[in-house]
């Protein structure tokens, strides 16, 4: 090893020394150029001296690992830019009507950027999600938006019979649901959490049994909205929340200080995500009192406390944003019956986004 760095060491000096020599009277009245070419040359002579010096080496591996986790970072904040193409589709309902009925398709994908092309966002198919899912533990909660959510999760990664044979138990209203997939030993539960402190006192439940799930995705705010219409109440329980997850995360002193953590994973590795509100459509909302009191104004008030309780990564808060509101900002009234709950298609965007930023977070490819 000595003797490398010798002989790298004399090229070097011969590699640095002799050309600046021989050029040094030619470009002596030029100083600009002469001080150009001899950095040049010097830079030329690190690089070449690096295999050499095993601190340097660790030094250039790290920045470069730095570079990479930058743009995996940057990645997920593109990750929810969604595009749609929506169109109606011509569909006779039966031979003997002559009234056509149309329905919209639906399809989606990524905005096509340079940047977002260099994340490599995918549709994942039901062999990809559930290799990426297997062995975990994901706990869903929140309202109805939440319910839809893991409706088209599992529509993912089970065929339609199994589907077809839990959605009466999936569906039933202000209920649990949980479910074990044993083909990839993955195990769901919904968990019904229609306010803010039903998440708070979920999170305190995964501290002191210290189990924790792998993924997390919570959403709350529509219940909020219609039963108590306060943004400012809303804003503060955000805050409460907020400081209980954080206190799940690996540089918490509650969980960092008496050993390992028993659970279904390290808390080296949880993934946090929020599940935004959608875009509500006042005209369509099925009745009075959601008319009046879900009104655009108060709409905005509350995406104002969420982005004041710096609850998101955008913020610089612990969860992944799941961006709802884009996704139905974006389909539109054609993807909505009822101007709160939208079209399967909008839920299935989303637990793309949600699969992707896991492939993100936990650099792995498929």
């Amino acid at each position: 090893m000595v003797g490398g760095v010798q002989i790298g060491a004399l090229a070097a000096c011969v590699v640095l020394f002799v050309p600046m020599v021989m050029a040094g009277w030619h470009l002596s009245r030029n100083k600009m150029l002469f001080f150009g070419c001899s950095l040049f040359i010097t830079l030329a002579v690190c690089v070449h001296l690096t295999p050499y010096f095993p601190s340097v080496s660790d030094f250039a591996t790290s920045f470069s690992s730095f570079v990479v986790f930058d743009h995996r970072d940057s990645c997920i904040n593109l990750v929810n830019q969604i595009i749609w193409d929506v169109k109606p589709t011509h569909r006779v309902v039966n031979n003997t009507s002559f009234t056509p009925n149309y329905y919209y398709e639906k399809n989606w994908d990524w905005l096509k950027s340079r940047k977002l092309d260099a994340c490599e966002f995918q549709k994942l198919d039901k062999s990809d999600a559930s290799d990426l899912l297997n062995g975990s533990w994901v706990v869903v909660a929140g309202d109805s938006q939440a319910r839809l959510l893991v409706v088209s999760l599992l529509s993912l990664v089970l065929d339609q019979e199994h589907m077809d044979s839990i959605r009466g138990d999936l569906f039933k209203r202000h209920s649990d649901y949980d479910i074990v997939i044993d083909e990839i030993g993955m195990k769901l539960d919904f968990i019904w959490a229609p306010f803010e402190t039903n998440l708070t006192d979920l999170v305190t439940k995964f501290k002191e049994k210290r189990k924790y799930p792998d993924v997390l995705v919570m959403g709350t705010g529509l219940w909020h909205m219609l039963h108590v219409g306060n943004a400012s109440d809303y804003g503060v329980s955000l805050r409460s929340l907020k400081s209980s997850v954080v206190s799940l995360l690996p540089f918490s002193p509650e969980l960092g200080t008496d050993g390992p953590v028993t659970g279904s994973v390290s808390i080296r590795s949880p993934h946090l995500f929020w599940l935004g509100m959608p875009m509500l459509i006042n005209g369509m909302l099925n009745t009075e009192e959601k008319r009046l009191k879900m009104n655009d104004l108060m709409w905005h008030a509350y995406d104002r406390a969420l982005g004041d309780s710096k609850l998101l990564r955008q913020t610089g808060g612990p969860l992944v944003l799941l961006d709802i509101q884009s996704l139905t900002w974006n389909c539109g009234p054609r993807c909505t019956l009822d101007g709160m709950h939208y079209d399967a298609a909008v839920y299935d965007a989303a637990v793309h986004i949600m699969l992707n930023a896991l492939l993100i977070e936990s650099h792995q490819r498929l």
